[in-house]
């Protein structure tokens, strides 16, 4: 198609400083016959020409179609189904850019049947000029990234509703009533994600008085392994309430995981405490999960025994888990956790983890200074990411509750 295309440039004034000339568009024109009807000369609306490309046929399009191409121009020259198919092509090809078709007077129902399939608009080829070619490609560039904008909003939207439900199911609101326990709780997303991941946890009275804590994390982040974490969290209260404790718990919660992972390599680590009704007994159960740790006024704080640990749930198909009995005592603070915590480092750039260790050492400030329930959880958070030098880099989850 035979297309003067200006160089677009100006001769710099002559001042102290010399102003670059704005890049001019890129127009990418699709005719099988290019001769048939040549495209006038284009510029916008600051009179920088516009420059033209012009391929025969989508193979040499692709070769054309680079980062710098506002517009493509679609010639419909081609008999029916063959134009169609040319335009789910193109679309195809660039789902992000403006689109406009060229037709002739006979095929203007074609032309707007091609607006409906996903163009921004068509133009006659008979009527064509410069001035309503240049106005077309602003227009159509300009609604492309309106339509563009919507519908990432729209994608927000959904994203932040399906992040929403999640959270409602992973981090629930604790069946504590009646209880003198008090209990506090945070989540932390890692670094690489702003959606929820697998780690999930739940508490719960029962009516004997006995209260019912667990914390767990689903391997792998995403919205599938979120979701499993909901279908654990929701399994794990309904057994609860249904009156299952202990290695028959999580034998049930084992066969739920086995029915619903979609992978046999999925597997969830579980620490389940339940607290008798006087609040000073306790029973421990550990399914590949790190042991929570305990806190009293009168020593440092410690990790409860991780004797009878048995593995994170989905790893053996006929696995027990025995629960350990702990002394609590009259007033204490109980931390469960996730390992995303422990993960972090020591020092920015370090490869030297923070481990149970370090995490004790940071509890044990926190309460010397004075803080207590989510102050606490707050400032054992802080510290930890300060140390590492940036945001955690998996999820985080922690469940505190005190006593006395």
């Amino acid at each position: 198609m035979p297309v003067p295309v200006g160089e677009g440039r100006e001769s710099a004034p002559r001042t102290a400083q010399a102003v670059v000339p704005r890049q001019a568009g890129t127009l990418l024109v699709i005719a099988p016959d290019p001769a048939r009807a040549p495209l006038p000369e284009l510029s916008d609306a600051q009179g920088v020409r516009f420059r033209v490309r012009t391929a025969r046929n989508l193979t040499e399009a692709e070769r054309l179609f680079t980062d710098d191409v506002d517009c493509i121009l679609l010639d419909l020259a081609l008999a029916g189904s063959e134009a169609q198919d040319l335009l789910h092509q193109v679309l195809r090809l660039a789902p992000g850019h403006a689109v406009l078709v060229l037709a002739g007077e006979d095929d203007a129902e074609r032309a707007a049947e091609a607006v409906r399939f996903g163009a921004q608009d068509y133009l006659c080829r008979d009527e064509l000029d410069a001035r309503q070619l240049g106005r077309a490609i602003r227009y159509a560039v300009e609604r492309k990234q309106a339509d563009r904008a919507q519908r990432q909003l729209t994608e927000s939207r959904l994203r932040a509703q399906e992040n929403a439900r999640l959270e409602r199911g992973l981090l629930p609101t604790p069946l504590l009533a009646g209880s003198p326990l008090r209990f506090a709780a945070r989540y932390r997303p890692g670094r690489s994600r702003a959606l929820l991941g697998g780690d999930f946890y739940d508490t719960v009275r029962t009516a004997d008085g006995t209260v019912h804590a667990m914390i767990g994390d689903v391997c792998g982040h995403g919205p599938d392994e979120a979701a499993l974490g909901v279908e654990l969290r929701i399994a794990w209260r309904a057994l609860i309430l249904a009156g299952l404790c202990g290695d028959e718990l999580l034998a049930t919660l084992q066969r739920v995981l086995e029915h619903e992972r979609d992978s046999d390599e999925l597997f969830a680590t579980l620490c389940m405490v339940d607290i008798a009704p006087d609040g000073r007994r306790a029973g421990v159960c550990l399914a590949g999960h790190p042991a929570p740790l305990v806190a009293r006024p009168d020593a440092a704080p410690r990790l409860l025994p991780q004797t009878g640990a048995g593995p994170a749930l989905g790893l053996l198909p006929r696995a027990r888990w025995a629960r350990t009995g702990v002394e609590l005592g009259g007033a204490w603070s109980l931390m469960l956790y996730t390992d995303g915590l422990i993960e972090g480092r020591t020092a920015a750039h370090s490869r030297e983890r923070l481990g149970q260790e370090g995490m004790l050492r940071l509890v044990g400030r926190g309460l010397a200074a004075g803080a207590t329930g989510e102050a606490l959880l707050d400032t054992v958070l802080a510290d930890a990411r300060d140390l590492n030098g940036e945001e955690l880099a998996d999820d985080v989850a922690v469940v505190l509750l005190d006593r006395g």
